[in-house]
């Protein structure tokens, strides 16, 4: 009777993470990448409240010039002026997305910023870590990357 009173309370606390769907594929991945979508859009129209939704309260942000912003508003605030003084066309195409643990997303892809005023698009990495909260998907952290050149490697005898 033990075993299976346990069994019960293992698929009682198994079933709420199925039905959220935080497999590969499932309907967590899909408003994950919405999420991402929408920030992009949101910063492509330079809209403030609607930037301001998708993040948690005490979000952060790594920029690619080594600009730490931290806090929601501070986020939304660095972004648009970013957006601003820079121009361009931003698109994220994400590559992966996965689930770390219940109720944590972390979206990985590339970020090019075209259409920059005689200058060549700007092709960054990006990975943004997202919780759920009550009301859907919120982004928690933004770590926008360079990429590094190739190490050389070490010449073989």
């Amino acid at each position: 009777m033990r075993v299976l009173s346990t069994l019960i309370a293992a698929a009682v606390a198994v079933l709420p993470l199925l039905a959220q769907g935080t497999g590969s594929g499932g309907a967590d991945e899909v408003a994950v990448r919405d999420v991402v979508r929408r920030y992009v859009d949101a910063r492509e129209g330079r809209d403030a409240k609607a930037l301001e939704a998708l993040f948690t309260p005490d979000a952060d942000q790594l920029t690619s010039s080594g600009e730490w912003r931290r806090g929601r508003d501070e986020v939304v605030r660095g972004s648009l002026a970013s957006s601003r003084a820079s121009g361009g066309t931003r698109t994220i195409t994400v590559e992966a997305v996965r689930f770390p643990a219940p109720g944590v997303a972390m979206a990985d892809g590339r970020y090019a910023i075209s259409g920059l005023a005689g200058e060549a698009a700007r092709r960054m990495w990006t990975t943004m870590l997202l919780t759920h909260e009550a009301d859907g998907w919120r982004i928690a952290a933004i770590r926008n990357m360079l990429p590094a050149p190739p190490v050389p490697s070490p010449s073989r005898p």
